[in-house]
């Protein structure tokens, strides 16, 4: 059997192409504009009308939903792309979710600290910390917040990764049991789980940044 990892190898044999499947549905997005409203356009209106509300309770400038929304959206298909059969996984890579959980948490703080120093300062000791622990709650709290980019990257590469290599273990050992009812229900279970898991590691990255920001 072939090393497992070899399905999220960013090069191909003649050209190192497989980074522009991140921008292939940019292609085929217009497409859903020639019907209108079609299902697509039905369910992406009800998604962003809700996730625009919940974002409006957490982020204290209403304009600032718009990046969020565009944050969500190009994770979640580019996500849902991976799962096609040829398509390069983006997502799996850490480089990928750290490109843009660097970039947000930099701007995030850049901001605080220029703009907001007394609310930034505050949130580097909670209320009621007894005057001996500031010091050590001061760094805590320094390191954690160094460490959220670090989290929110690892945290949408490592379950991407997961569902890739338990798909390719299936997809390597069913083909001599193609005919057998159970594995095949096992499979199709497992691509429902993993479209569940591509929604639900954009909505968690979309919102702790959201939340991040609410904090300044």
């Amino acid at each position: 059997m072939t090393n497992l990892f070899s399905v999220f190898d960013p090069c191909t044999g003649m050209l190192s192409l497989n980074w522009v499947s991140t921008s292939i549905f940019m292609t085929i997005l217009p497409l859903k504009f020639w019907l209108v409203p079609n299902k697509i356009n039905v369910l992406n209106s009800l998604m962003t009308n809700h996730l625009v509300k919940e974002m409006n309770m957490l982020l204290p400038y209403k304009g600032s939903n718009l990046i969020m929304m565009s944050l969500f959206m190009f994770i979640l298909i580019n996500n849902l792309m991976g799962l096609l059969p040829y398509v390069f996984t983006s997502s799996s890579h850490l480089v990928y979710s750290m490109s843009m959980a660097v970039p947000m948490w930099l701007a995030l703080m850049m901001y605080g600290w220029l703009n907001k120093n007394n609310s930034m300062f505050s949130h580097l000791v909670p209320i009621g910390t007894p005057p001996m622990l500031m010091p050590f709650m001061v760094l805590i709290e320094t390191i954690s917040n160094i460490m959220r980019p670090g989290s929110l990257s690892v945290r949408l590469t490592a379950n991407m990764i997961a569902g890739h290599l338990l798909m390719s273990l299936m997809g390597n050992n069913t083909s001599t049991y193609i005919l057998m009812i159970s594995t095949m229900v096992l499979y199709i279970a497992l691509m429902l789980f993993e479209l569940a898991v591509a929604l639900i590691q954009s909505y968690v990255f979309m919102t702790l940044t959201t939340l991040y920001s609410s904090e300044i």
